[in-house]
């Protein structure tokens, strides 16, 4: 019988809003328990501070030219990082062999193979005083691939476990928005598909004090703009690199939506990011003759109606979509438990990343085991 480990994973999502924490066993193959979720919001000064360096950072060189900013801010999210971990580890009684710490993205380039992710796994380790695993993403890039996405490993245990039929995919609609799939032979395959939440949230952030669009409701009050809406898909489906299987929030603006009012800007983004979802969806997705692709929706995004209808209007054949929830899931914390999953196969050497999620070469394992204490 495997060793049963566990582990706690730490996801703060491209939304940059805050700390999705989750406490799981397992063995690091075909089985896993939840212990507990939980989700913890930045204080305001983290998230003003990393939405500024975020817009700071548009290409490669500024991460150079920002350095002073970044360890700062590092620091102030690391520190974060380990409150919460201290306080969840005061009220349980059950030791935690890993912490899986994903970090805060602030940068990321498929096409020059960059991902930056900011997290100090040994003042993480040091003030914790647990084993840390980070930086889970380089060792892909080092074998060709594009660092993203990483979840799709745990998102096929998530199927087996929960006895769901094939054809299946995983539709997880965080900043971006990224699926895997499951075909009939239990084969894995994922990419992004463009933005999730992103560009809804920065334009509700941009013009309000709320930092998303609570179920859609402004989206619901607005008009969209079809041919303000036509011209950026146009622009979409001619953008370079259109072979790149992961995204950045940073390919994504606003530029198309400027002068709109509130609610018309957000029912606009809203449409164009749901037909994005959609269309993105039915062309990676092969149809077999007789059977229905079940589309499980995970992440902050499949909470906003507004945005699910949009993407089911445009859906026309051969899939149903359903929130994972239904499945006994919960969709708020599959990314979290994600990374506390990757956590015990990176010590266990296992891959975590494969030629037909992220493009590396071969399978690979990835993420740094520091023990500071």
């Amino acid at each position: 019988m495997e060793k049963i480990y566990t582990a706690l994973g730490l996801m703060s999502g491209t939304s940059g809003d805050g700390v999705d924490i989750s406490i799981i066993t397992s063995d690091g193959i075909d089985q896993y328990s939840e212990i507990l979720n939980k989700y913890f919001e930045y204080d305001q000064k983290i998230y003003q501070n990393l939405h500024n360096l975020r817009g700071l950072i548009l290409k490669s060189d500024d991460i150079k030219k920002n350095e002073d900013k970044i360890k700062k801010l590092e620091r102030e999210i690391t520190l974060f990082h380990a409150k919460i971990v201290n306080d969840i580890l005061e009220t349980i009684d059950q030791n935690i062999d890993f912490i899986g710490f994903h970090g805060q993205t602030i940068y990321h380039n498929p096409s020059e193979k960059i991902s930056k992710q900011i997290g100090d796994g040994k003042l993480l380790s040091q003030l914790t005083k647990k084993t840390v695993i980070y930086n889970f993403r380089q060792n892909d890039i080092k074998n060709g691939g594009e660092g993203a996405p990483l979840a799709p490993i745990f998102h096929k245990l998530i199927v087996k476990q929960k006895k769901i039929e094939f054809p299946v995919c995983i539709l997880n609609i965080g900043g971006i928005a990224n699926v895997t799939a499951l075909n009939e032979n239990n084969n894995l395959f994922s990419k992004d598909l463009g933005p999730g939440n992103c560009l809804i949230d920065e334009w509700v952030r941009n013009n309000t004090k709320s930092k998303f669009d609570k179920n859609g409701e402004i989206a619901n009050r607005g008009k969209i703009n079809k041919l303000i809406l036509n011209q950026a898909l146009d622009s979409f489906d001619n953008r370079p690199n259109q072979n790149n299987l992961s995204f950045d929030i940073k390919d994504f603006n606003l530029g198309f939506v400027r002068g709109l009012s509130l609610e018309d800007g957000v029912a606009t983004l809203t449409e164009f990011t749901g037909k994005i979802i959609a269309e993105e969806l039915l062309n990676f997705l092969y149809q077999p003759k007789d059977k229905l692709w079940k589309v499980l929706v995970c992440g902050g995004g499949r909470k906003n109606t507004t945005l699910l209808e949009s993407i089911k209007k445009k859906i026309i054949r051969n899939m149903v979509i359903q929130i994972i929830d239904d499945h006994g899931v919960n969709g708020d914390y599959v990314e979290s438990q994600a990374f506390a999953y990757l956590a015990i196969r990176s010590y266990l050497k296992l891959p975590i990343s494969f030629p037909s999620t992220t493009g590396c070469q071969e399978p690979c394992t990835g993420g740094e085991i520091v023990k500071n204490f």
